[in-house]
């Protein structure tokens, strides 16, 4: 299980920078994010191209720079899941994705300001 370090907390996390991500399937498109810090606070992240083939968010530079990202095949992008009460009521946040880079194992919360992405796009649609 990779120990993930953020280069900044994730919003509304001010005191949680490392935490431990594991998948929860075995095609790489769900995982857990648990805060070391705090076990009992978990995420559930996932692969939001799986839900949104045409997701393609842009990553500043400077954001690459703090993370260690030399190319693009370096970087993951995880987006933050709300599993709600039923499935239906998923939501997954495409406004602030979790970048990654899978060398260093550092992470930051990019928030896209200025695009049309929504905080809450429902996980199942059509």
């Amino acid at each position: 299980m990779p120990k993930i370090e953020f280069v900044a907390p994730m919003m509304g996390l001010p005191d949680h920078t490392k935490y431990d991500l594991q998948p929860l399937d075995d095609n790489g498109i769900l995982f857990s994010l648990r805060c070391e810090e705090d076990p009992d606070l978990r995420l559930i992240l996932a692969d939001p191209m799986s839900f949104y083939p045409d997701y393609e968010p842009v990553i500043d530079r400077e954001m690459a720079d703090s993370l260690g990202l030399d190319t693009e095949e370096d970087a993951a992008v995880l987006a933050v899941v709300n599993p709600g009460q039923k499935l239906e009521e998923a939501t997954i946040n495409l406004m602030a994705p979790v970048v990654l880079n899978h060398k260093s194992h550092r992470a930051a919360q990019a928030v896209l300001t200025g695009s049309d992405f929504p905080l809450r796009a429902p996980l199942m649609h059509d």
